[in-house]
């Protein structure tokens, strides 16, 4: 049994579904001679849909009702000129249409409320930014349906129960797995394809909620460890997880295999291709995770795995940065040996609810510096004044300042512990580059080194540390000259 995740991309357009649909075909067959046969399929909204519909409920609630309108007819032309095109019985056409039409009626009234109240609520904002994959859904199981497949779309507010963090959902396990299993095992036992809404969920209640955006990701992983899937499938438009970004790094190549914790590394410091959590669910199960172009599907992409072949040997995977960051620094002689100043330090920023992606703090203890999203920057600073403040005053602490235009560049690879030598290259890189390094950080895990640098000097960083590693060459070729 698989789990086959299909992102905006991948359904696009009319010529996207019809390769999704050779796709999944391929893959029926396939798990029809398997031990444990099925394929359930998971799907993004269209390219594009969810941005429109988030505009949507923006401008509603800044008074603006005429623009939901026009997007209501952009968004049915869009989902119709599919349907179409791959969908030739005119009683299912005229179903989707339905469907179609009442999705974009419940857009209406989501709209004209939020523009009455004037407010955009985040309990809102998931119902409507929801809609696009409760369109992509039904559409999908249709065009499967006619390509011969016995299909049928699932709501996810059926299967997966959340808590109430609406915008970024946390999902309860234990109620989700038994869900997933009771509504989706018959489905697949009797030979039906289940097409799941990703992106969605729903709580106890069933108010819905969404699990942040790119969830879709997370969706697949959350209903592949719930059935205990053999394989979870990620289908995009990149041929699987590359050494570093190919638009910045012209020889980056894909690599054939990543562990969890590597792909979880390069996920959380900026790599787009997976949603930060989609791992965490595979991890308990230990269920392989495969990232696979649609537009390639003869490409391996990258398998994702508990541990790899080639970490026994040591080397560095791959390297990506994250943009729009702040280094926050606090300072002064007068925090050297004094208890609690770290705690103080990130219990007020966690009051803020800022995200800390990196921490350094000098052996002498005279500075803590850590970087947070750009966004966030103001409000952490003015939380460590308050909290600070008496410190400050009798210059304990000499200064509390923020760093703008910097970037995290995250250097990944579980080989890499142990491997003496390899943050003396790092830094090597950047040096012979003539670039200035700001601040770093190594982890106890030693599966990464990060280093912080300005905008200027972040595609030179990439391009330097991808070429000392020789990162284009395979990494059974390189750990093998290590």
């Amino acid at each position: 049994m698989i789990v086959m995740k299909f992102g905006g991309t991948s359904v696009g357009s009319a010529d996207a579904f019809a390769q999704v649909a050779q796709i999944v075909r391929e893959a029926v067959a396939h798990e029809a001679a398997s031990d444990q046969p099925g394929v359930v399929v998971v799907t993004s909204a269209m390219s594009g849909v969810t941005n429109m519909l988030i505009e949507a409920a923006e401008r509603a609630a800044r008074g603006d009702e005429s623009f939901h309108e026009a997007q209501q007819d952009s968004l049915l032309l869009k989902h119709q000129v599919v349907a179409g095109r791959l969908v030739e019985d005119g009683s299912e056409r005229a179903a989707l249409t339905r469907v179609f039409e009442q999705r974009l009626a419940e857009l209406d009234r989501l709209c004209s409320s939020i523009a009455v109240l004037g407010e955009l609520t985040a309990r809102g904002l998931d119902v409507v930014s929801g809609l696009g994959e409760r369109m992509a859904a039904p559409l999908l199981a249709t065009v499967l349906r006619a390509a011969g497949l016995r299909a049928e779309a699932i709501d996810a507010t059926e299967l997966i129960v959340t808590d109430h963090a609406f915008g970024s959902a946390a999902p309860l396990d234990e109620l989700t797995e038994v869900r997933c299993r009771e509504r989706l095992l018959p489905m697949l036992q009797s030979g039906i394809v289940p097409v799941v809404t990703g992106f969605i969920g729903a709580t106890v209640e069933g108010v819905p909620t969404t699990l942040g955006r790119g969830g879709s990701d997370y969706s697949g992983a959350l209903i592949g460890a719930a059935l205990h899937a053999d394989e979870i499938q990620i289908w995009t438009d990149v041929n699987g997880v590359m050494t570093a970004d190919p638009r910045i790094v012209p020889n980056a190549r894909s690599l054939h295999q990543l562990s969890y914790e590597e792909v979880a590394e390069l996920a959380y410091y900026g790599a787009k291709v997976l949603h930060p959590k989609t791992v965490t669910p595979a991890i308990d199960k230990k269920i392989p995770v495969r990232v696979l172009n649609t537009f390639e599907p003869a490409h391996p992409g990258t398998l994702i795995v508990e541990k790899t072949h080639a970490e026994a040997r040591g080397t560095v995977k791959a390297i990506t940065a994250i943009r729009a960051m702040n280094l926050i620094t606090l300072a002064g002689r007068g925090m050297m040996g004094v208890p609690g100043i770290a705690a103080r330090t990130f219990g007020a920023v966690a009051r803020t609810g800022a995200n800390v992606l990196m921490i350094s703090q000098s052996s002498s203890e005279q500075s803590i510096c850590f970087v947070v999203p750009e966004t966030s920057a103001h409000e952490v600073i003015a939380a460590l004044r308050e909290e600070f403040q008496r410190e400050l005053e009798r210059h304990y602490i000499d200064d509390i300042h923020g760093m703008s235009h910097i970037n995290i560049v995250a250097v990944v690879g579980s080989g890499m512990r142990g491997t003496p030598g390899l943050a003396a290259r790092v830094f090597t890189a950047v040096a012979t580059a003539g670039l200035n390094v700001i601040a770093i950080a190594q982890g106890s895990s030693e599966a990464n080194i990060s280093l912080v640098v300005v905008d200027a000097d972040v595609t030179s960083a990439l391009r330097a540390i991808h070429d000392i590693f020789e990162l284009h060459v395979p990494t059974e070729e390189r750990a093998h000259k290590i």
